[in-house]
């Protein structure tokens, strides 16, 4: 990895602490939510927790599980894809809480559910019906699955509610709630999957109701210094060029409920984190989201990933073997741009990969493969 700054600096950047609600973390790097597929029956096992377990201990100050599934029976569609929900299944995450705990590290389960995007005839639940805002897919198609009644809404609503309980339960850190990418919160807020003609669709203030009002059920059913992350994007799988707001005060519009509700933190997911988000600012997204809520803010997109590339093109184009440098984000970070930096496939190729940074050891990072997808190592 090209490093010009000293590893000095490095270290002593990355290594401040910082505080969301009641929780203070070590240092600024995020362990990125990624799908692993690994949890037959949505149970994690040991494997699970030792995956997460080693990264923090190699000095990852927080870690964000992959997408876990609600109790509602539509949630997800996928059953290798974890549960937040069941006996076996949450008796299987304290396992994981635990050994992250034992290992130094702070750790939070996204809560997720996939919306019009879960996999007709999935194996998991594959009676239930796909539901969405307006039953339109992300490309516009019409008629996929079913509207939601209101009374999914309240179903959905205290699913949420319920999982976010579990979670302070069974002694995590917080919840991150899983608001981006064209899932079913994202799709609320898009104007292009959202044409609901009740309180729940209209202009940016209405198509907001629905995650706000998750978020606050989230706030009611936890203690109040738990802390409640928010994972937002303009991008949706597939459509990338996708955009909830075009300048800042439409964006402001979005977010502004969303900290009233309860959200303690944002977290902006974007392709390339060094892109402006609008024009005439340098700031990205996460930028943009802690100058306009004053809420802290995680940065991710393309970390340690290099050459031009991003995430997708390592994903999908085998790309990703030479790395980017980071000393634009250490500017960034000690400008106060945002709080934090989530590193996804970097982490999951190198388990000591915030060890290295941190301790100046950049000739022993592994460049990230996509055959590492394929693994729990």
């Amino acid at each position: 990895m090209t490093i010009t700054s000293p590893p000095q600096r490095v270290a002593e950047i990355f290594s401040r602490p910082v505080t969301i609600n009641g929780l203070t973390l070590s240092n600024r790097i995020v362990m990125s939510p990624m799908t692993r597929m690994h949890s037959p029956g949505g149970i994690p096992g040991e494997n699970v927790a030792s995956y997460y377990a080693r990264r923090a201990a190699a000095g990852v100050g927080l870690l964000v599980t992959e997408g876990t599934f609600l109790g509602h029976e539509s949630a997800g569609g996928v059953d290798t894809i974890p549960l937040f929900h069941g006996e076996e299944q949450l008796a299987g995450w304290k396992a994981v809480a635990d050994a992250v705990h034992a290992a130094g590290g702070r750790i939070m389960p996204q809560l997720m559910h996939v919306g019009v995007q879960r996999p007709p005839g999935g194996t998991l639940n594959a009676d239930a019906p796909t539901i969405s805002p307006s039953a339109i897919g992300l490309d516009g198609t019409e008629g996929v699955g079913k509207a939601m009644t209101l009374r999914d809404v309240d179903d959905v609503i205290a699913s949420y509610a319920e999982a976010a309980a579990a979670a302070e339960r069974i002694g995590f850190d917080g919840v991150e709630v899983h608001g981006a990418h064209g899932y079913l919160i994202d799709e609320f807020l898009w104007a292009r999957t959202n044409r609901r003609t009740d309180v729940y669709g209209g202009d940016l203030t209405a198509r907001t109701k629905f995650a706000a009002e998750v978020v606050a059920a989230i706030r009611d059913s936890v203690s109040p210094q738990f802390p409640v992350q928010f994972r937002f994007s303009q991008w949706k799988n597939g459509v990338y060029d996708a955009r909830l707001a075009e300048n800042p005060q439409e964006l402001e519009a979005i977010l502004t409920p969303l900290a009233a509700a309860g959200v303690d933190s944002f977290h902006a997911s974007t392709r390339r984190y060094w892109v402006p988000e609008f024009d005439d600012s340098g700031l990205n997204l996460a930028g943009w989201a802690k100058k306009l809520t004053g809420k802290p803010t995680v940065t991710v997109g393309s970390v340690g990933l290099g050459g031009g590339t991003d995430f997708v093109d390592t994903l999908f184009h085998g790309k990703g073997a030479e790395l980017r440098g980071i000393d634009d984000l250490l500017d960034r970070l000690e400008a106060e741009e945002f709080d934090l930096v989530a590193v996804g496939r970097s982490l999951l190729q190198d388990p000591e990969w915030a060890a290295k940074v941190l301790q100046g050891r950049y000739d022993e990072l592994t460049p990230f493969e996509p055959a590492a997808l394929a693994t729990l190592s």
